[in-house]
């Protein structure tokens, strides 16, 4: 089968692959919601959600480093939390000194700045997961069957599928520009021209890539309007979910639950 190597969806044959789609969607969401409602400073709560999410993994049979080297890219838009640690009231921990100003940093600001990242961090894993462990035209149908609105599901379907062309014309301009740059093979003269040169060249090809990938799009839609597409994600039929699983959904979405309250029980 061949795979996009944008498209995240790995085809296994491990139980979380055989799942219906819709459990697997309501999982992902519950795990998501349960991480951001978490109190801030849970730690063992960010522990056992951890601890449930990489079992996950190791029975997708992804390997026991794929989500969580994935999981990592998204670390540093965490940086955006970074001003808590200075500005949360509460206790100093330190003065730090930047020549003559010295700027406190607060306990609440650093217990939450590393709440914040272990929640995030959490929740793209189990994103990362759903999306490893379900081919997107499964997860369109299982966002109607859960009952997500029509046109939110066309708009995602439509960004997805546009997602790869935008791709496509991106290399096809990149093949081009190396196969017009001459190679000296002197390696300190880089092909292309100079830095400036190569700057002005590269402002063209984005605003090409964008006129190309426009016109390209509209052409793919009018395609598929001619072909009867309507917005609704269409299958052959629904498929029923064995009821052993609905009943793991139920204890997963209890036990989600218990830790929830028990976190905010105690850290609350």
């Amino acid at each position: 089968m061949h795979v996009h190597f944008l498209d995240p969806y790995r085809p296994r044959s491990s139980p979380i692959h055989t799942l219906d789609a819709r459990i697997k969607l309501i999982l992902a969401g519950a795990f998501i919601l349960t991480a951001a409602l978490a109190p801030n400073g849970a730690w063992p709560l960010y522990v056992l959600l951890f601890a449930l999410v990489y079992s996950a993994e190791l029975i997708s049979d992804l390997g026991p480093f794929y989500v969580l080297r994935r999981a990592v890219l998204a670390l540093p838009f965490v940086l955006a939390a970074l001003p808590l640690i200075f500005t949360a009231p509460g206790p100093r921990l330190y003065l730090l000194h930047l020549g003559a100003i010295s700027i406190p940093l607060s306990e609440a600001g650093v217990v939450r700045f590393l709440s914040v990242s272990l929640k995030s961090w959490l929740s793209v894993q189990a994103a990362i997961l759903l999306s490893a462990c379900t081919s997107f035209p499964d997860l369109l149908v299982a966002m109607r069957a859960l009952r997500v609105p029509r046109l939110l599901v066309a708009i995602i379907g439509l960004m997805w599928r546009y997602l790869f062309v935008l791709a496509d014309e991106a290399l096809r301009l990149l093949r081009a520009r190396e196969a017009r740059s001459g190679d000296s093979g002197d390696p300190r003269l880089k092909a292309g021209g100079t830095l400036t040169w190569r700057a002005r060249v590269a402002g063209g090809m984005a605003g090409s890539l964008f006129l190309r990938a426009f016109e390209r799009s509209d052409r793919i839609y009018a395609a598929m309007v001619a072909r009867g597409y309507d917005g609704e994600p269409r299958s052959l039929s629904v498929p029923q979910a064995p009821p052993v699983q609905w009943a793991l959904l139920a204890a997963a979405l209890l036990l989600l639950a218990a830790l929830l309250a028990l976190a905010l029980l105690f850290w609350a």
